[in-house]
């Protein structure tokens, strides 16, 4: 008995011992794993920029958080703690927020980009990326389709290089440009390179010739197909004709953008007849600057928001964007009804000078219809039509003036008023509109699917852009959303609204490598500190720049530093999926 409980006590301290040795044994693995790995040498890594004590909103939505970035050569080398970094410049944010560079969902900026490739306007707003081409595209581009943006050509003077987009990308490559810019082909010019101006269906054979069109140039690298459907000839086309159009762009991978076909009394319809579009022929769908237009209209953009959430619970994938102003901007033209608009500007100018067709088109102005979009009625007042652009230099002392004020220095009707300024100006006038209520304009801005978009070409203060007398949009456009609907009325958290500034509009233009702040991505970045950055511009003095961007960066490269445009052109034409 003695000597088994002996020989379970030498059992018991010999398992003893041998869990204290092995522990010891196990203590000194890891105390010589940790010496090794603390005497390791960690290899270093230089890059470009190394941007430090920054409030890190990654574009995806979620809460801010402190970190440093690192740049090398055109993308994010790397975010979060980076000790082990060094940068041949360090920039210290001083707790400022670092962002992803915005994106524009319809900047316009197709030839102004060839008259100030910088585009200060666009990129002290923060705006890195910029998509175009509203109906009317840059390309394809011969006799019949010219006309569509000739006006434009004359006023910027450029004698265009190109035939179609492959030239045009090209030409953009070899005089460089100051930020990320792709182009849709427009609905419109498709027509008018087969069809021309007339109001009619395309053949058959006519039909299968504009496909071919959308086709070469998805080959070419458009992002997709769009529609301007309020201006001539662009109404003229008939919703199956646009079915058939935007399936030869989803072939390729590309989304159907839109103006719609109305936006105020037919606003509703013109809905579902987009909804149609995106369904038939399975495409996604981005609606260009929602809105409810017109007196009539006020307060209806809650049903819109109704029907946009009904059509994505069908399955169809519909998004929207917005500018965030009560006041639109468009050619003067949209005024006169699509009838008279046949044969191009030079048959509409011929018609304005008849008097029995300008009294024709007077009686439809004053008189409700559902035929069309009636801007007139919708505004109702012509102090609401402020006259921004004019092509004939001899009209430019109009620019920032009302309908109401030059008619009755003129001691003329309003009606007659518009309608002369058109015959002068060769039917070219731009003008901004004010018939949008707020309310609607904040109930769109915070729909999880709404994006921004500045409608307008990148400009410039001096020279040749600065004649000009653009909307405030131009300029203000995403300043003014994060001062006056985050800074000051909370409508959406920050890191919300950066969210719809970046990666809500990359996903749905398929940029998979912008929109957020992650290694591998392209570095498109700001730096801003949310309680200063301002807009300035306003519709009385449109040209001025906004303020607190201290830093943009454009694939890698400081497009703006401590506040102040390098002239760096660092920008990268942007193809579509059908490359």
């Amino acid at each position: 008995m003695q000597a088994l409980d002996s020989t379970k006590s030498f059992t018991q301290s010999g398992i003893a011992a041998i869990t204290r040795f092995s522990q010891l044994y196990a203590l000194l693995t890891l105390c010589a794993i940790s010496i090794h790995t603390s005497a390791a040498p960690i290899e270093t890594q230089t890059v470009d920029y190394l941007i430090i004590n920054g409030k890190i909103v990654d574009g995806t939505g979620s809460p801010w958080y402190y970190g440093s970035l690192a740049i090398k050569d055109d993308h994010i080398y790397a975010v979060g703690e980076l000790n082990h970094i060094v940068a041949k410049k360090i920039v210290d944010a001083h707790d400022s927020v670092v962002a992803p560079g915005f994106i524009d969902m319809l900047g316009q900026s197709e030839l102004s980009i060839l008259v100030d490739p910088r585009l200060p306007s666009k990129i002290y707003q923060g705006i890195t990326t910029e998509i175009t081409g509203e109906g009317n595209s840059v390309a394809p581009l011969n006799s019949q389709t010219r006309p569509l943006i000739q006006g434009e050509l004359d006023h910027y003077g450029i004698d265009p290089q190109w035939h179609n987009f492959n030239e045009y990308f090209e030409h953009l490559r070899l005089k460089g440009i100051g930020i990320n810019i792709g182009t849709y082909v427009g609905a419109t010019t498709v027509r008018a390179a087969i069809v021309g101006y007339e109001n009619r269906a395309p053949t058959e054979t006519e039909l299968a010739q504009m496909q071919s069109l959308v086709a070469d140039s998805m080959r070419q690298g458009a992002m997709g197909l769009s529609s301007s459907l309020q201006y001539a000839p662009a109404p003229y086309a008939s919703t199956s004709e646009l079915i058939a159009l935007a399936k030869t762009a989803k072939s390729f991978g590309g989304i159907y953008a839109t103006h719609m076909r109305s936006e105020g009394a037919g606003l509703l319809k013109a809905l579902d007849e987009t909804f149609s579009i995106g369904e038939e022929a399975h495409i996604p769908v981005e609606i260009w600057h929602l809105k409810a237009a017109g007196r009539q209209q006020f307060g209806l953009m809650s049903t819109v928001v109704a029907k946009i959430n009904q059509a994505r619970d069908r399955g169809i994938d519909v998004g929207a964007d917005t500018y965030g102003y009560t006041a639109w901007f468009n050619s003067m033209s949209a005024f006169i009804p699509p009838w008279a608009h046949e044969g191009g500007d030079e048959a509409l100018v011929k018609r304005l000078k008849n008097p029995e067709l300008r009294s024709k088109i007077r009686d439809e102005l004053l008189n409700e219809t559902a035929n069309w979009d009636n801007e007139w009625l919708e505004v109702g007042d012509p102090s609401g039509i402020l006259i921004g652009v004019t092509h004939n230099p001899a009209l430019q002392e109009l620019q920032g003036r009302t309908i109401a004020e030059i008619a009755d220095s003129r001691h003329a009707d309003p009606i007659d008023t518009l309608m002369d300024i058109l015959v002068d100006d060769n039917g070219l006038t731009e003008c901004a509109v004010f018939g949008m209520q707020e309310a609607d304009v904040a109930l769109g801005i915070i729909q999880p699917w709404m994006s921004f978009n500045n409608d307008s070409s990148g400009t410039s203060p001096a020279g040749l852009l600065g004649r000009d007398h653009p909307h405030p949009r131009a300029y203000g456009t995403f300043p003014r959303i994060l001062r006056r609907y985050v800074r000051e009325q909370h409508a959406l958290p920050l890191e919300t609204m950066i969210q719809k500034f970046s990666s809500l509009p990359a996903s749905r233009l398929h940029l998979s490598n912008r929109g957020v702040l992650k290694s591998g991505m392209k570095a498109d970045i700001v730096i801003f500190d949310p309680n200063l950055i301002t807009d300035h511009a306003t519709f009385d003095k449109p040209n001025q720049l906004s303020t607190g961007m201290e830093w943009v960066f454009v694939n890698g490269k400081a497009v703006i530093e401590r506040g102040t445009m390098t002239g760096v052109l660092s920008g990268e034409v942007l193809l579509g999926p059908g490359i």
